[in-house]
């Protein structure tokens, strides 16, 4: 999403954009880290997530921040999320699924893209949920878990549908729900948690900018306008549609309450998980 947007990002600013990958610390919060410690001149940004700047630090004591150390910038996107299994789980259901688990308790074992992602904290909640035990293993980022979990190594895993869903259609792996309130338009034939007899059961990926702390208003105004302008391309809305992500523009302020509001439901979220924190 980042290289999607950075080349109009730095159209709009009349400065080039540069794209660094940060993975690893478990859900992007090596990256949170080094965003915290930069100057708030408005040159370093994260693009946040779920994962990064809402679930790991409730999950990780060592994140060292909360969602409200950073300064909002611009709301970017939201995408849905599906759980999916290796074709050699013996179930094409979330219930199939579940009674498989019950019946080799600690037999499955489920990936996430680390110690307090988004998939992560799905798993724990289908664990939950559903009174079922299974195997967390956690990778460096998400890419090496769907590896994984393509070669059999793991055999359930959440994550982004249009990251997993080339694999579904050819065969290669089994989707079973998405998270979303309704079925995807990507993939109408796979039915939603909340049909699957999860009753909101209802998560989401959402995508934001933020900024170092005390960032000055001026420049995140400056900055959230060249977003405005970024999500409001034709080749932008194009290549969202293609990933499945929904384009989701906001104000600073309204960016802040949003991320306030969303850290307060997944606090709730991580209680009833009972996930151990480091």
């Amino acid at each position: 999403m980042a290289r999607l947007l950075s080349d109009k990002i730095a159209a709009a600013l009349g400065q080039p954009v540069v794209v660094e990958n940060r993975p690893g610390g478990g859900g992007g919060t090596i990256a949170a880290k080094s965003v915290l410690a930069a100057e708030p001149d408005g040159y370093t940004l994260m693009l946040g997530s779920t994962s990064s700047v809402l679930i790991g630090p409730l999950i990780q004591k060592s994140a060292g921040y909360t969602a409200d150390s950073f300064t909002p910038v611009a709301g970017l996107a939201e995408s849905t999320e599906v759980l999916a299994v290796h074709p050699s789980v013996a179930a094409n259901s979330v219930a199939e699924l579940v009674k498989l688990a019950k019946s080799q308790p600690g037999k499955l074992s489920y990936g996430s893209a680390g110690v307090g992602s988004l998939p992560h904290l799905e798993g724990e909640l289908l664990k939950t949920r559903a009174g079922i035990e299974m195997n967390h293993v956690p990778y460096r980022g998400g890419g090496p878990a769907v590896a994984d979990l393509l070669g059999g190594q793991i055999q359930v895993m959440f994550s982004a549908l249009t990251q997993l869903l080339p694999n579904v259609r050819e065969g290669h792996l089994r989707g079973l729900a998405v998270t979303s309130e309704t079925r995807s338009k990507l993939a109408p034939d796979i039915p939603t948690m909340v049909e699957s007899g999860f009753d909101q059961f209802v998560t989401a990926s959402v995508s934001f900018i933020v900024a170092p702390p005390n960032t000055p208003i001026a420049i995140r105004q400056q900055l959230n306008d060249a977003v405005g302008k970024a999500l409001a391309s034709p080749e932008v809305e194009q290549a969202f549609a293609k990933i499945g992500a929904q384009a989701r523009p906001t104000t600073p302020d309204a960016l802040g309450a949003s991320m306030a509001e969303q850290q307060r439901r997944w606090s709730k979220i991580v209680e009833q998980t009972r996930i151990a924190t480091e």
